[in-house]
């Protein structure tokens, strides 16, 4: 389920010397609310809350690195290209490896001896190895030096919207710079990152991110990362207080498998989704509401031709979760694994029906589909 949305523009995070992506928002409002945000009313309440924050980056920023990638000339170029970024360290296994959380976007194109790691100690080492999934953005670096200082990872499921957060990277090539901010939203994936990117789930935040952020830890006030900083939404490609992590427990489920077995296995269904279900097309097929993600195509010899689903339906649960939207049931169905069974309810023609489909491999589909805007 690939999607054809595109919201505004987003600039990933990270820095490159011929540019970075970014995202670009047109305001639509014409007005905007205020809201007071509740205040310490102490001095030493304020002087805790400082303390605080000092001891959450004492903590983890021993562990973010800088990372600076030469990536290789391609078509259209004459030379070479830089790309800088930031990355956090992992407990590697039995303490004979340190494994770097980083985006895929700040190392893809380079080999591993073409990407440094600049440590806040001050030392600096090479990748020995490069694994990355282009689809979530998502790339770990293994160094071959056990003991270096590592991150604990947290609970991304149990973040709440307005906690206190910090971002801790290397915007502008600035190594070890910290912010701070709260968690604005949660499960954010109406954007369009453009190139490779469609698992989209992010936690949104107003810790100001800037090119050169891209693979930075986000932050809890427990010092444990909950999400890998990776794209901004900006009319000036800097910070305007609306950036975008991967959750932590998204980026662990990739990680593992890229070390296990090389690659992510995702299923598909074989569709293509309307971006939004507007409320006037809700109304007119007989729905109280816009929930539900809209089939506007089904591709032959797919698991969802099979199942039966057709132009216009409306899918509003699968195996018993409410869907929202398109984007839901994308990351829904991208981490079934293939050949699992699932149960749709599927509304048609103002009535609910219930279809089976059997998940099908999204690696092998890729091969027989001529479009990747199929799910």
């Amino acid at each position: 389920m690939w999607k054809r949305i595109a919201l505004f523009g987003l600039v990933l995070a990270g820095a490159g010397i011929g540019g970075f992506l970014a995202v670009h928002i047109s305001p639509k409002l014409t007005g905007q609310a205020t809201a007071q945000s509740p205040s310490i009313s102490t001095e030493s309440g304020l002087r805790q809350l400082g303390n605080h924050f000092e001891l959450v980056a004492q903590k983890v920023a021993p562990a973010v690195v800088a990372i600076e990638a030469t990536k290789l000339a391609v078509p259209g170029k004459s030379k070479s290209s830089e790309e800088s970024g930031s990355g956090v360290i992992i407990e590697g296994e039995s303490g004979k490896n340190s494994y770097v959380l980083t985006n895929n976007h700040v190392v893809s194109g380079a080999s591993p001896e073409q990407v440094t790691i600049n440590l806040a100690d001050g030392r600096v080492f090479r990748a020995a190895q490069i694994w990355a999934d282009p689809e979530s953005d998502v790339a770990v670096l293994r160094i071959d030096k056990g003991g270096l200082p590592t991150a604990k990872l947290g609970d991304s499921d149990k973040t709440r919207v307005g906690q206190w957060v910090l971002a801790i990277g290397s915007p502008f090539g600035l190594n070890q710079s910290v912010t701070h901010g709260i968690i604005s939203a949660r499960e954010r994936g109406q954007i369009s990152l453009g190139g490779s990117i469609r698992i989209k789930d992010f936690l949104q935040t107003d810790a100001p991110i800037n090119p050169g952020s891209s693979g930075g830890p986000l932050v809890n006030m427990d010092g444990e990362v909950i999400g890998i900083n990776t794209a901004i939404a900006s009319n000036s490609n800097t910070n305007s207080g609306v950036a975008f992590s991967i959750p932590i427990n998204l980026v662990r489920k990739i990680a593992r498998q890229l070390l296990e077995k090389g690659v992510v296995n995702r299923g598909f269904l074989g569709l293509h989704l309307a971006p939004t279900l507007d409320p006037a097309d809700a109304l007119r097929l007989g729905l109280d509401h816009s929930n539900g993600a809209l089939v506007e195509t089904v591709y032959p010899d797919t698991p969802a031709a099979k199942a039966g689903l057709k132009t216009g339906d409306v899918i509003l649960q699968l195996d018993g979760t409410v869907i929202r939207n398109e984007n839901q049931l994308i990351n829904l169905i991208s981490s079934r694994p293939p050949g699992e069974r699932v149960k749709l309810h599927v509304w048609r023609s103002k009535k609910m029906y219930e279809v089976e489909a059997v998940v099908g491999d999204w690696r092998q589909a890729q091969t027989r589909l001529k479009t990747t805007s199929g799910q």
